[in-house]
């Protein structure tokens, strides 16, 4: 039977609901009594009692150690997550590797593993192939633990229309109108989500890193290509269409070199990691980042003052605080945040990126805003990605009882 938008909720939905309001109570406030989440919930203790069973038997909380709230009367039993039950796998696509993440409710890391992989060149689907293979190795992997993977989502570079789930375009990839939902196995296996890289490492950054003091903030992804994400309100802006974000196709130089989205000058021809390497004179190996690839080799030479490498990245910052003060004016933000390979860098980055910051932004806003290092670095997207299927399952638990 159905109902119009005035009439009576049914039931199930009742309970459904309700199921969701006592986990995000659990999940906030562990460990936790019955009666506090009484209190906290506005349902009866019986009420309580019920759903706590409920999510019990579906492995989403347990009782453990007796908790005091309040100088009198007899200690409760607390109400926590079930750490052992219910787990998000982030899984991630991008030009040089593949990633896979595992996290438990109270948000854990059980798993990790990355691919190095030069997926440039490569036939969509053999990289979907592959990335279902790293999600049943994931999932295996958890299910060694006792864990149930309860479902998926994918960070993907470029354009995502996340609606009809296709890449419409991943110039770094070569990836244009990709179907990506309909991946051989994958989606069969779990039931998955598909989002921009830069919006879930963003994600990443509120609940793994800094995130919570940032306020509203811009958290630039740089790699090969340069991404945004953009939060306000806790809540990631993703523009009309869930294109917002592309910072590394600002023109940086409209005399520039060519980019592989069609344009010129394109920021993360500048300030890109391939491009700041090659200005510096290092080779491009894959993997690029890590101690061992260029990246590290990179850092070394600054380390060591190397005239080359220090024009290289200060070029690139002097060019990607251009960018970012043109964001700053259009969406006036609290905080900016660097990651990915911005973050190894970022001792040599930051001060031209502040400078010229400064003087864009800074100067019609009397102060430009902060300038914060990640420390999550190239891992923000995939735990960003693990992350989200267990917030789905918090908000949600309905579909996973028994």
């Amino acid at each position: 039977m159905t109902k119009s938008a005035n009439g009576p909720v049914r039931h199930a939905t009742m309970r459904e609901r309700n199921l969701a309001v006592v986990l995000e109570h659990v999940a906030r406030h562990q460990p936790v009594t019955r009666a506090r989440l009484a209190d906290l919930t506005g349902f009866t203790k019986t009420t309580v009692s019920n759903l706590v069973a409920l999510l019990e038997g579906a492995g989403l909380v347990r009782d453990g150690a007796p908790v005091h709230e309040g100088e009198r009367g007899r200690p409760g039993v607390g109400v926590s997550l079930h750490g052992g039950g219910a787990a998000g796998l982030g899984l991630e696509v991008n030009v040089d590797y593949l990633a896979a993440c595992v996290l438990d409710l109270g948000k854990q890391v059980r798993y990790r593993h990355v691919i190095s992989s030069d997926n440039r060149g490569r036939e969509p689907g053999d990289v979907l192939a592959a990335l279902t293979a790293l999600a049943a190795e994931a999932a295996a992997a958890a299910a060694g633990q006792g864990l149930t993977v309860a479902g998926a989502a994918v960070a993907l570079p470029g354009l995502l229309d996340r609606e009809n789930g296709v890449v419409r375009h991943a110039p770094n990839l070569g990836w244009t109108d990709v179907p990506v939902t309909g991946a051989p196995g994958l989606a069969a296996a779990l039931p998955a989500e598909y989002d921009n890289e830069a919006n879930l490492a963003a994600l990443g950054e509120l609940w793994f890193g800094g995130g919570a003091r940032f306020g509203d903030f811009v958290h630039v992804s740089g790699e090969i290509g340069i991404g945004a994400g953009i939060l306000v309100d806790g809540r990631v802006f993703r523009g009309a269409h869930g294109f917002a974000g592309e910072l590394g196709h600002l023109v940086a130089d409209p005399s520039g070199p060519p980019c592989s989205c069609g344009g010129r000058g394109c920021l993360e021809q500048i300030a890109g990691q391939e491009a700041i390497l090659r200005a510096a004179g290092l080779p491009v190996t894959r993997p690029a980042g890590g101690p061992e690839g260029s990246v590290g080799r990179l850092a070394d030479r600054l380390t060591a003052g190397d005239e080359a490498a220090l024009d290289a990245v200060a070029r690139a910052g002097r060019a990607l605080g251009g960018a970012l003060a043109s964001v700053v004016n259009l969406i006036d933000p609290d905080t900016i945040v660097l990651g990915g390979v911005f973050s190894p860098l970022a001792a040599w980055v930051r001060p031209p990126l502040e400078a010229v910051l400064a003087e864009g932004a800074g100067s019609l806003r009397r102060g430009a805003p902060p300038v914060e290092v990640s420390g999550l670095a190239e891992g923000a997207a995939v735990l960003g990605a693990a992350a989200l299927v267990v917030e789905r399952v918090i908000a949600d638990p309905a579909h996973l009882l028994p």
